[in-house]
Parts: C-alpha cells; structure tokens; sequence
C-alpha cells in the first residue's frame, strides 16, 4: 500500500468502498465465489509482476504465471493445497529453466511464483476450515484494513522519524506503531466476538503479522523502485495497481498459512485464529 498522499485521500475512499463489499461477499460465499475472486487476482497480480520483476509489459511474459496460478487456484479450491504448491514449484522450475536457457537473470522467476501462487493458495486453504474459514479470512482482512487506515493516519496527523527512506520515503514510525494499534484493537475485538480463545494471545499475533505486512509493503516498494516506476499499475484510482493495494495484505497470509502449518495444520484457520 502505498505512503500517505493528501490529494489522493477521496480516491482511496471511494476505491475502497466500492473493492472491499465485492471482496466481502467473495470471501461470504467461500467455494468458487471465492476462486473467482482470486482467479482475476490472479491475472492482474501475475501481469504487474511481469512488469515489475521482468521488466516488460507485455502480456505474453506473464501468461506462464498466470496460467499456474489459474491451476493452482483450481486445484486449492477442489482441496488439494499440496498440489497446488507443487505446481507452483514446476512452474518455476519451469520459468527458471526458460531464463537459463535464454541468459536472462534467474531471480524473477524465484520472486514471482511464489509471491504470485502461494498467497492465493494459502488464502483458498485458510477459507477451506469450515468451522473458522470465513472467520479467519475477515480477521485477515480487516485487520490488514486497520493497519493501512491507522497507519496512514498516525503517519500523517504524527509524522516524526522516518521507518526506511531509502525504499520506502514516507513510511514513519508513527505510521507503523499506529497500524500496530489498529491491529491489536480488531484481533482483540475478533476474539470477544468469537469467544474462544485468548484476546490478548491474538492480539500478540497481530502485532507480529504487522510487522510482516510492513515488510511486504517495503517488498514491494523496493520492486517499484528498482523497476523505476511509481506505481505497479493504474487499475485501482487512488491506489495504483492491484499490487499497491495487496502488497501487506500477500505478506500476511503467508504468515497467517505459516504459523498454521507449525499450530493446527489439520484445521488451518482455527490454527492462527485460536490460541489457548
């Protein structure tokens, strides 16, 4: 997500009041609802990848990706998770092979098929928990809403020191402990709600996976920045492209479906949602 802009600010609101109840319902309706969701996610992720990671717009560059992460979005949605990271995996061996074979760097490849197939996967695997799916994924997400909204506005009315200028110039340290506040304030209001489990252990995990989502911010910027560009892409007004509005947001579900795999692999939202 990108930094604090002023004029900006009416874009940003309107984009969001119009993104975020498609992406609520999607995650309501959970199944192929949901797939269908992640499946233009996907398209959209996989070209602004391209663009940023191998340096072309081109839409041939990113069909490879998006056609992985198209299968990997259908084998994750009929349940097969584990199949589907595999099939990331090839596909990058796949790409790595091509890009050896043509003296271009290798390292986008590594980047891109991860950070294009894997959040999607982990998503579909998280909303696949039946008893806390839709729980987990709305905890995921307003939360990660209330780190960008805290934090751009601590950020903006606080200012002070700034978090890493070089890649990111206008995130500040106030940016970042007010999205810690947001975090924390949702995840213990998410555990009252559900009335299992321990506040205060949830709100601990939340401030963990805000650290995480401004790392995935600052991955993301420095993407930008070595590209050369300011945005990822000009789909979203106010926003960029669909990368700005996710970049947290990709870092955080790795992180949630992590520390699921290692608490509650058998039932992967109960597994980052509930803790003792």
């Amino acid at each position: 997500s990108s930094g604090p802009r002023a004029g900006d600010l009416g874009a940003r609101v309107v984009s969001a009041l119009v993104l975020a109840p498609v992406a609520l319902a999607a995650v309501w309706f959970g199944g192929w609802v949901f797939a269908l969701l992640l499946a233009i996610a996907a398209v959209l992720m996989s070209v602004e990848s391209a663009r940023l990671l191998f340096g072309t717009d081109s839409p041939l560059a990113a069909a490879p990706l998006a056609a992985m992460a198209l299968l990997a979005i259908v084998l994750a949605t009929m349940g097969l998770p584990a199949a589907a990271v595999a099939l990331a995996a090839a596909g990058m061996a796949f790409s790595l092979a091509a890009r050896s074979w043509k003296a271009e760097p290798l390292w986008p490849a590594f980047i891109a098929y991860p950070y294009v197939i894997l959040p999607l996967v982990a998503l579909i695997w998280l909303r696949g928990d039946e008893a806390y799916g839709l729980a987990a994924i709305l905890w995921l997400l307003t939360m990660v809403w209330a780190v960008d909204i805290f934090a751009y506005f601590a950020g903006r009315f606080i200012g002070g020191p700034k978090l890493a200028p070089r890649i990111s110039p206008k995130k500040t340290w106030a940016g970042l402990i007010g999205g810690m506040v947001g975090a924390v304030i949702v995840s213990v209001g998410f555990s009252l709600w559900l009335g299992t489990g321990t506040p205060i252990l949830l709100a601990i995990v939340a401030l963990g996976l805000t650290i995480i989502e401004q790392a995935g911010d600052f991955a993301e910027s420095a993407m930008k920045r070595r590209a050369g560009v300011k945005d990822s892409g000009a789909l979203i007004p106010g926003h960029g492209g669909i990368l700005d509005r996710v970049d947290g947001l990709i870092a955080v579900v790795l992180g949630a479906a992590l520390l699921s795999l290692v608490h509650n692999a058998a039932h992967p939202a109960a597994g980052v949602l509930i803790w003792p």
